[in-house]
């Protein structure tokens, strides 16, 4: 049972050593060839795609990249997506459906990019977009949180049959920042925001989210990015194998329930 704080899980998987996806890809996929652009504007760096093998499966891999300096940082926008990056996911899903490969998205964003050019061009409509077509995409789709799962802008690659969170990643609707600022119109409550919004791993999956947990050795990613790797590969090939014994339509039916159910209430 992971004991950290949700407050202590955000200080954690905003460390700039700690593991992005450019650490994970090379151990998890085989010959892994990148894709880039959207064919509408250009090309997204906060948004990796590419064709790659998983054990010998053909696989989609969609990454949202987190830098660990400036400079990475500075090209990948701090991982805040543009809607070319958002635009170029749906053409790689779509391609991947075509060709009857599963897709795989690695979430790691504080949040879509909300600069006026990124309104200019469409964000929330690219955003929306990705909602509606990745729940009728006709293959199957694996997600996992890998640090920061941060509002729309990582459910545009939050669609999916399946969804795993490493034990320190946080999956929310809304920073904690930001909510501490439109709930208390204080930004430095972010901390008792981070305590109450329900956001760890442990959350999601009680609250019928995620599926499963991929533990990190030693209480961080960062400790043992290998065996994390292994972790991650390990989740993804059983799943990948569990998902292909399901007709493309039930397992269409099942996704279409896995969102309608999130979020149920009764009244008393």
């Amino acid at each position: 049972m992971n004991e950290l704080s949700a407050w202590e899980r955000q200080l954690l998987i905003r460390e700039k050593d700690r593991p992005t996806v450019n650490d994970y890809i090379p151990l998890i996929f085989d010959e892994f060839y990148e894709l880039h652009g959207d064919r509408l504007y250009g090309d997204d760096a906060a948004i990796l795609g590419g064709i790659a093998r998983l054990d010998d499966i053909p696989v989609t891999v969609i990454a949202e990249v987190k830098g660990r300096d400036l400079n990475e940082n500075k090209k990948t926008n701090f991982a805040m997506p543009h809607p070319e990056g958002y635009r170029k996911a749906l053409r790689l899903a779509k391609q991947a459906e075509k060709f009857h490969r599963p897709v795989i998205c690695f979430i790691d964003t504080p949040g879509a990019f909300c600069g006026i050019e990124a309104e200019e061009r469409g964000q929330g409509e690219a955003i929306a977009k990705n909602l509606m077509e990745f729940m009728r995409l006709r293959t199957g789709i694996v997600s996992v949180v890998l640090g920061e799962g941060g509002s729309g802008g990582a459910l545009a690659l939050g669609v999916c049959d399946r969804l795993a969170m490493l034990s320190n990643a946080l999956y929310s609707v809304i920073s904690p920042r930001g909510c501490a600022s439109i709930l208390w119109k204080n930004a430095e409550r972010e901390h008792e925001a981070c305590d109450i919004l329900q956001i760890t791993a442990e959350d999601m999956i009680r609250l019928g989210v995620a599926e499963e947990i991929i533990d990190e050795p030693n209480g961080s990613a960062k400790h043992d990015v290998y065996k994390t790797g292994e972790n991650i590969k390990e989740f993804l090939v059983k799943t990948l194998r569990e998902i292909f014994k399901k007709d493309i339509d039930i397992l269409l039916e099942e996704r279409y329930t896995k969102f309608r159910k999130i979020g149920e209430f009764s009244e008393g």
